[in-house]
This record gives C-alpha cells, sequence and structure tokens, in this order.
C-alpha cells in the first residue's frame, strides 16, 4: 500500500511539474546527486548508463566524494558507457597506493624504494605518522589527464552540463561548495578520504572528504535550478563488529553516524531514489568494480518506467558537447614552476625527466609528476595546461609546488639470508642537510653481523650530481678449502674439508653522477677500500697465534660505473632491460701486500625480461668479469655461489652453489627463469645458471673449453610490504648436490 501511495504521490509532483513547465514554455529540468561512498560510488556509472537509456537530459549534476569524481566526468562530456570503459581498465591498487612505476624513478631512488619496509616521518625526534595511506597523486594525475578537454574552464556553470561539488574545510570544520576552480583539484579535494588519502591544500586551505558534513549535495543541486531531482545514494548502513576489520571501515562508521541520519529529510526531497544493493562491498572494494556497476544498473532498471515518464516531460534539445583530443601526448613549450623555495628548477625539472620545448607522452609526465611527488619533498604538486595563443596546440605547463615541512625520516626493514643470516635494519634519513638539493642517509644493521652504511648525495637533476658514501659489512662463513688454494698462509695438507672464513670490508666512495638520455647513469670516482678477511679455524705456529689472516690491507682505486635499468620489478621482472657495468683500477696498496702491481678489474652483467603471457614471465641475462695485470693479486677475485643476499665486492649470487664455493680472477656466467605467477603477488619460478669460473680463463682457453659449473632451482616466491619472500630448492649436476636457499625481506 506505501508503495502505492509513493507512486500516485510522485507522478502527482511530476504532472504539477510539467503543467508549469507548459505554463512558463519550459521544459522539465533534472538534477542528478551521486553520494559519496569510496568503491561503491562506481555504482552511478551503472545508474547513468539506465538514465541515457531512459532518454532523460541531464540538466545539472553534483555529488561528494567518488559521486564528484563520476559526476564531474559526466558533466565534461563522457558518456556513462565511456566512463564504464575507463574505469573497468584501471588498476585502483596502483592507482589509490600512488605507486610510481620502477622505470620512472632514478637509480638512487630505486636503490632506495628496495630497501625499506616502513616509513615515519621522524623531525625534531619525534615519531610521527602519516596524515594518509596515499597522497593521492596518481588520481590527481588521471583527472587532469581525463579532464584536459575542460583544462580552461573556470565556472563550472560552463561545463557541458552544470556541477558542483562538496568538500569539507579542516580547520574551520566546515562544507564547502566548490562551483568554480581547477576542476580536478576540486574533486580529488571532495574525494580525499581521511586516513586513505592525504588532505589537499587549494588557496593554503585544507581540505578533506566532502562525506564528512554533506555526503549527499541534494540543496546545492536543487538550487541550481532543478524541478525534478533523481539521486543515487550508495552510502554506508551501519555495519556489525563482524565486518569492522580495518580502521577506514571503522572510520567510515563513525562518519555513517551523521550521514544515515541526514538522509532522512534529504531523501524526502529526492524525487527518484534510487538505492544499489551493495551492502556487500566495502569503501575499498575497488577490485569488484565490475559487480558493483551491475548492481548499479539493476537498481536503476527497476525504476526504468519512471525514469522514461522524466525523460517524456522534458524537450529535445542538443547535449552540449566538448571536443576530446585521441592524441597520447603534448607538446610543453616551457615550464612556469611556483611555490619552489628550497629546491631548485634543475632539480625539479630532473625529477620530472622534463626538457623543453619537447613532446611528452601523458604516461612519462604523470610518472615524472609521481617521481617528484615520491620524493617526499613535496606536500602538494597541483599542475595544469595553458595552451599559448598562435600555436598549434603547444602548452606552458604552470606547476605549482608545495614544498614539505618535514625534512627527517625514520626507517625500518628486516632480511635473511645464508651469507649474513639475520639482520634488522634502522634508517635515518635527513634531507637539506647543508644544501637544499641533499640527502644523507644512515643505515645501522644489526643481527647475525653488525653493518652500516652512510650516504651522502647532492642530487642537481640534469647537471653532475655529487655523492660520497661509506659502508661496513661483515660475515662469518665457512668455506672449502679449495677456496683458499690461492692463499699463501694456509698450510699444507690441512687435514680438514671446511674452515670458518671472517670477512670484512670497509669501503668509502667520494663520486660524481650525471643522467644522460633520460635512462642511462654514469659514475665516477675513487674509493677506498680496507679488506680483511681471516680463519680463527686454523692459527699461526709461528707465532703462536691461534687464527691464520690472509688479508689485511687498504687499496686506493678510480672507478667507472654505467648502468640501464628499466626492470618493472626488481626482484619478479615481467618487462624491461638492465645493464650494468664496473670498472676499477687499483692503483696504490697499503698493508699485508708487498711490491705492489697496480691492476684493474672489469665486470657487466644484461639483462633482458618479457612478458610471455598474463601469467608467465621470462628472465634472461648474461655477466661476467676479468682481472687485468698483476697474476699474484687474489684478495679481489669473484666469489660465485649462493642466492638471496646483496652483491659485496665481488661476490656473485649463482643458485646450486654455497656462497663462496667457487673462486676466481676470471668469471663467466648466464642465467634464465620462467616466473608463473599463479595468483596475484605469488610466483612459482623456475630458473638455471650454467658458469666457468677459474684464473685466467681467456688466457688459458678456459672461458670457452665447455660449461664447467650448473645449477638449477624450483622455487616459491611471495612479494610482501617487508619485500620479497623465497623458498628455492636447488641442485647442481657437476656436484650431484643439492641445496635449499631461503631469503625473506629486502635485500640490504
Amino acid at each position: 500500500m506505501k508503495y502505492l501511495f509513493a507512486t500516485i504521490t510522485f507522478f502527482f509532483f511530476v504532472g504539477l511539474k510539467a503543467q508549469e513547465a507548459t505554463v512558463q514554455q519550459k521544459d522539465l529540468k533534472v538534477g542528478v546527486v551521486l553520494s559519496g561512498g569510496g568503491a561503491k560510488g562506481l555504482a552511478h556509472i551503472g545508474a547513468l548508463k539506465e538514465i541515457e537509456k531512459a532518454g532523460i537530459r541531464v540538466d545539472y549534476i553534483g555529488g561528494t566524494s567518488m559521486g564528484a569524481i563520476i559526476g564531474a566526468l559526466y558533466a565534461s562530456g563522457y558518456s556513462a558507457t565511456q566512463l564504464d570503459s575507463i574505469f573497468n581498465t584501471l588498476d585502483f591498487e596502483t592507482l589509490i597506493r600512488d605507486d610510481v612505476p620502477r622505470s620512472a624513478k632514478t637509480f638512487y631512488e630505486k636503490d632506495d624504494a628496495e630497501k625499506y619496509a616502513l616509513t615515519f616521518p621522524f623531525d625534531d625526534f619525534q615519531l610521527r605518522f602519516p596524515s594518509g595511506i596515499s597522497k593521492g597523486q596518481n588520481v590527481y594525475n588521471l583527472l587532469s589527464r581525463l579532464l584536459f578537454h575542460v583544462r580552461d574552464v573556470e565556472n563550472f556553470d560552463e561545463l557541458p552540463i552544470p556541477f558542483v561539488c562538496i568538500a569539507t574545510d579542516v580547520e574551520k570544520g566546515k562544507q564547502v561548495v566548490f562551483r568554480n576552480g581547477y576542476l580536478p583539484k576540486a574533486i580529488t579535494a571532495s574525494g580525499a578520504i581521511p586516513s586513505l588519502f592525504s588532505p589537499i591544500v587549494i588557496d593554503d586551505v585544507i581540505y578533506v572528504d566532502g562525506g564528512v558534513l554533506n555526503n549527499y549535495p541534494v540543496d546545492e543541486v536543487k538550487a541550481m535550478g532543478a524541478d525534478v531531482i533523481i539521486g543515487v545514494d550508495v552510502q554506508d548502513t551501519l555495519r556489525g563488529r563482524d565486518k569492522l576489520r580495518s580502521a577506514v571501515d571503522v572510520l567510515v562508521q563513525v562518519n555513517n553516524y551523521r550521514t544515515i541520519e541526514g538522509m532522512i529529510e534529504k531523501r524526502k526531497k529526492t524525487d527518484v531514489y534510487i538505492n544499489p544493493k551493495i551492502d556487500d562491498f566495502s569503501v575499498v572494494s575497488f577490485g569488484e568494480g565490475r559487480k558493483i556497476i551491475a548492481a548499479g544498473e539493476k537498481a536503476a532498471k527497476s525504476l526504468s518506467d519512471t525514469l522514461q515518464r522524466i525523460a517524456s516531460l522534458q524537450k529535445e534539445t542538443p547535449k552540449k558537447r566538448r571536443s576530446f583530443s585521441n592524441s597520447t601526448s603534448i607538446f610543453i613549450e616551457d615550464v612556469v614552476i611556483i611555490g619552489n623555495q628550497k629546491y631548485t628548477r634543475s632539480y625539479i625539472l630532473g625529477k620530472l625527466k622534463l626538457r623543453t620545448p619537447s613532446e611528452v607522452s601523458y604516461t612519462d609526465f604523470s610518472e615524472g609528476v609521481n617521481n617528484l611527488s615520491a620524493t617526499g619533498n613535496f606536500a602538494g604538486i597541483d599542475y595544469h595546461f595553458q595552451e599559448l595563443p598562435g600555436t598549434d596546440h603547444k602548452y606552458k605547463l604552470v606547476l605549482q609546488v608545495l614544498e614539505s615541512g618535514s625534512r627527517t625520516s625514520l626507517r625500518v626493514a628486516a632480511h635473511y639470508d645464508q651469507l649474513f643470516h639475520s639482520a634488522g635494519l634502522a634508517n635515518i634519513t635527513r634531507k637539506r642537510l647543508f644544501t637544499n638539493n641533499d640527502v644523507a642517509s644512515l643505515d645501522l644493521i644489526v643481527g647475525d653481523n653488525l653493518r652500516y652504511n652512510f650516504d651522502y648525495y647532492i642530487d642537481k637533476g640534469y647537471y653532475w650530481s655529487i655523492g660520497l658514501s661509506s659502508s661496513y659489512s661483515f660475515f662469518d662463513k665457512n668455506v672449502a678449502i679449495d677456496f683458499l688454494r690461492d692463499e699463501p698462509q694456509l698450510p699444507e695438507d690441512l687435514p680438514v674439508n671446511r674452515i670458518s672464513l671472517n670477512y670484512t670490508d670497509l669501503s668509502n666512495e667520494v663520486f660524481v653522477q650525471t643522467v644522460f638520455q633520460r635512462v642511462f647513469s654514469l659514475e665516477l670516482g675513487a674509493e677506498h677500500k680496507w679488506l680483511k678477511y681471516l680463519s680463527e679455524t686454523i692459527g699461526n705456529n709461528q707465532d703462536n697465534v691461534p687464527r691464520t689472516v690472509f688479508e689485511n690491507t687498504h687499496y686506493g682505486s678510480a672507478f667507472g660505473r654505467l648502468k640501464y635499468d628499466s626492470f618493472d620489478d626488481s626482484y619478479f621482472p615481467s618487462e624491461g632491460f638492465l645493464f650494468s657495468g664496473d670498472f676499477h683500477w687499483y692503483l696504490l696498496a697499503n698493508g699485508d701486500v708487498t711490491d705492489f702491481d697496480p691492476y684493474s678489474i672489469a665486470k657487466a652483467k644484461a639483462a633482458y625480461a618479457h612478458s610471455l603471457g598474463s601469467r608467465f614471465a621470462g628472465l634472461f641475462s648474461v655477466e661476467g668479469g676479468v682481472k687485468f695485470g698483476n697474476p699474484e693479486a687474489h684478495s679481489l677475485d669473484f666469489f660465485i655461489g649462493g642466492y638471496g643476499f646483496k652483491p659485496l665486492n665481488n661476490i656473485i649470487p649463482m643458485i646450486g652453489y654455497e656462497p663462496l664455493e667457487l673462486r676466481g680472477d676470471t668469471y663467466l656466467k648466464s642465467d634464465f627463469q620462467i616466473d608463473f605467477e599463479f595468483a596475484k603477488k605469488n610466483h612459482l619460478i623456475l630458473a638455471g645458471s650454467i658458469a666457468n669460473v677459474g684464473n685466467n680463463l681467456f688466457g688459458n682457453g678456459g672461458w670457452i673449453d665447455g660449461v664447467h659449473h650448473s645449477g638449477m632451482s624450483l622455487g616459491y616466491g611471495l612479494e610482501t610490504f617487508f619485500g620479497p619472500m623465497e623458498l628455492k630448492y636447488a641442485y647442481s649436476p657437476d656436484l650431484r648436490e643439492d641445496a635449499w636457499y631461503v631469503s625473506a625481506g629486502f635485500r640490504f
């Protein structure tokens, strides 16, 4: 009975509106209201598809949060079908987390991002938590790209469909109605869900999600001149304790107290109320997008007769259109940077990887903006493009940055492998220590073996950058006697097969670095190295010392490094190419070495990864190294074997062998692997290696007279925020022995 009464009331209302429109020679004006709801807001797309099918002309549209995003895109000229296609192809996890593609990062940032599990602001030695999981930079980049065709519209009434959205002024605790401004920025502010996204700053005002105060802007749309309101409500109802599983769930629940109460009156102001059945989804259920969109279609379809009657009361008026550009690139003639005080123009352009004038793809530009954001040096990055008058689609980029007040961070990580064993890492990083563009970083690594890394780097973007580093490494490893065959201190006829080896390395470097062709890094510098290794298994009988020191020498060298790295992932690559080349010229030595003759060591590695289908990827690599001169010097030989540790000096991993099992002044090695990602972030990996290792292999022909060493493995890998967790079973055909490798966490 109540449904019959509601139907009669609605048609009576519509009839009155139609009569009034006829008298005033006007047709029915329809306003659409889209509520906030996070991922649930994808149901708006399905509802809009049915509204379009009914033939309704939408005259006004307004929304909050996800409703603002969908509403703005629709208001700018996209059809519901186009929005369906766009949102069904998005990787929302990447979008929300602000993941920067690895290929877009500098070499320093690649190393930095693949070492630490957690990062916290640590200014004034006070531990703080970030204001949000994400800065929302990926979302902003996407919206800027999708709304590029309305970049010059500052009054939202001038859009193809007049539009309004709501955000919340955090400091005043008041709602703000956006009807003008830069559209991508306004809707990003409207959708800045607290704790999930960082607040958005516009004209020195801090905004968060409009749903905090007004999640369903029906009054605002009605005030625009709408005769009939069609509302799509995707807000959460109150949830039971079994569904409050995260901090986001609890925060949404608290916010729902206000919105649910407010909807009692707002629903009365809604003429057609569409309420999709999406209780099984949460505000972060972006992976269920197709189902949520379908639920929106189903809910609106149930009211198709009502929607068609509304359409019949409207005049046929051509819809305002804005031309869309199919171009995948933009020509940037000039760049204007606003707001930078401590970071130079060259630093910012270097992070953007942008030179002007030049044509840049939208993908590369977005990656550059994300790379600039990922430095942590900027609390906000806004930009828009201004077409230069009298040019053929050439633009000036106006980039406005808000520099971060945070300069110090605390970072932590943990790792285990079979060379360094268990290790916990605590890092202190300080930016702008001496200059505006510098970074100082100290790793303290404790566990089975004490280590440290110190890096200081002055980043000058495209110009020559300057850096220095210092590192200390130590490990204790049982090795075969054959490993020490070239050590003159080793007693003859030693009655043991293996001995304990204590290995210590202290390295200090000063270098300059530049990037050219956008992808290559060239590094030139000088190095001091103190190398010491000894065994406490055997003693020096002559001096009555209960240990034998094989090496205790300080070396001085000049070096050069050339790098190229476009891998999409360091540990489980599916696309990209890697090249690294290293040349060290050892000029000085002081310590145990007598009659030192200078010598050099060169090594290089090339690797190629390629997707073999939706779940398979292949990786192939070749590498090698050789010593030139001083055949009696073996301290920095290539030590081959093991898996899962970060390489040190010339200690090279190879499956099928224990760490440091093979040794020589020359090595050649080739690896392949097939990676089957059978579930998201779960990898089954088949791998194989072949190598020749020995002394003077190029002189005696040992490099080509057959394969001397080989290994194969089958392993499982899992991607976690602590880094990769890997377990491998390996077998060496030439040794006829098997081995297990365990590696957990980022390698450092």
